[in-house]
């Protein structure tokens, strides 16, 4: 039986890209409370990323078009609110390239490693807790609470420096060669 295509859980993957209009809609339009709904919808679209990964396990319908859609929907996610908050002057601009750049290096590594070896790289430890920082850092800046800047540069420096330590931990991976872990260990 040949595996299903379209499923529950690559529908909710999809359906974070429907969630970047009203994200743009209530960032770019000024009403009472329009930032709250606009982290609001930040918060549904990253329910819904663990909601896709659980339900797809718990029934049986992993896919490997979910394993393409939900990464990439989680990519244009961020980036598209990253811009966004560019434009607003929420965030520097060095710090959307910092995180494009390593993702493309990343992207362009594995699919490397991949050619090469016909293996696809998993994700490590470092660079999940940067994609949090990251996270943190965007919807902190989308906040703009006067009480939280502390929290917002502390997420800011710590994801550069998570998303440094990953990428040298991918770096090693494909150079080098030597088998590594998830957490970064030979």
């Amino acid at each position: 039986m040949a595996a299903k295509t379209w499923t529950l859980a690559n529908a909710i993957s999809g359906a974070r890209l429907v969630l970047l209009a009203p994200l743009a809609y209530c960032l770019f339009n000024e009403f009472e409370g329009h930032r709250l709904w606009a982290a609001g919808i930040v918060a549904l679209g990253a329910l819904s990323d663990f909601a896709d990964g659980f339900l797809a396990r718990r029934l049986h319908e992993v896919s490997e078009l979910g394993k393409v859609i939900d990464p990439i929907a989680d990519k244009v996610g961020i980036g598209v609110l990253a811009i966004f908050l560019v434009v607003l002057g929420d965030i520097p601009l060095w710090y959307v390239v910092v995180v494009l750049v390593r993702d493309i290096l990343i992207l362009s590594g594995g699919l490397l490693i991949k050619s090469k070896k016909g293996i696809v790289v998993q994700s490590n430890w470092p660079g999940k807790i940067a994609v949090s920082l990251i996270a943190g850092y965007l919807l902190l800046s989308l906040l703009r609470m006067e009480g939280l800047t502390a929290w917002r540069d502390a997420s800011l420096w710590s994801s550069v420096a998570f998303m440094t330590i990953s990428l040298g931990v991918y770096a090693r991976r494909l150079f080098i060669g030597r088998k590594v872990d998830a957490t970064g260990r030979e």
